[in-house]
């Protein structure tokens, strides 16, 4: 199962079916976390618990691993179609609705002043790059610590711990890439 994205698949399946990550959860009988953490591929589950999930859907294992993606056909998108994923203080406004099959995810992301990703830093598959619009953002990596202002960028190996956090009076806005989709 390793060269399946197995998170992305899921979260493409169930989002297909009109269903939360709590729904799911309930359905299934499994916690919101682990839902979470497979669709974030911050796990890798077994065959038995993934079963059990795809049974609150329900589907099949075979017909699961031969889902293929419907390929996206649209190019351009208006402000107003950007899908928000964010909440909270923080605002991801994603470019695509479903990024299923896709390798790269783009973002425009708004942290109010204060708000940051978490105590515990994000660490995923991958790698992430980023350019500061406005406002003042703190980026840890690993034991690393810098203030990026409007112009600054990050990019960096998503494995390695990291947190983002506004410093300052006014709202930071970031346009950022990810790469394999990670929310």
């Amino acid at each position: 199962m390793s060269d399946t994205d197995i998170g992305a698949r899921l979260r493409y399946l169930r989002t297909r079916h009109g269903l939360s990550q709590r729904a799911l959860a309930k359905r299934a009988g499994v916690t919101h976390s682990t839902v979470s953490l497979i669709e974030s591929n911050g796990v890798n589950p077994s065959v038995g618990a993934l079963k059990r999930i795809l049974d609150g859907i329900p589907i099949g294992l075979s017909e699961f691993f031969a889902l293929e993606p419907d390929r996206p056909r649209q190019a351009f998108y208006r402000a107003d179609e950007l899908v928000e994923i964010g909440k909270g203080g923080i605002s991801y406004r994603q470019i695509g609705e479903n990024l299923f099959g896709r390798a790269l995810q783009i973002l425009k992301e708004r942290y109010e002043p204060g708000t940051d990703t978490g105590r515990v830093p994000l660490s995923h598959d991958g790698e992430e790059g980023g350019i500061v619009l406005s406002g003042r953002l703190e980026v840890s990596v690993d034991d690393e610590r810098r203030i990026l202002g409007p112009g600054d960028a990050y990019y960096f190996e998503s494995r390695r711990p990291h947190r983002f956090r506004c410093v300052g009076p006014v709202a930071c806005e970031v346009v950022s890439a990810c790469t394999p989709p990670s929310f």
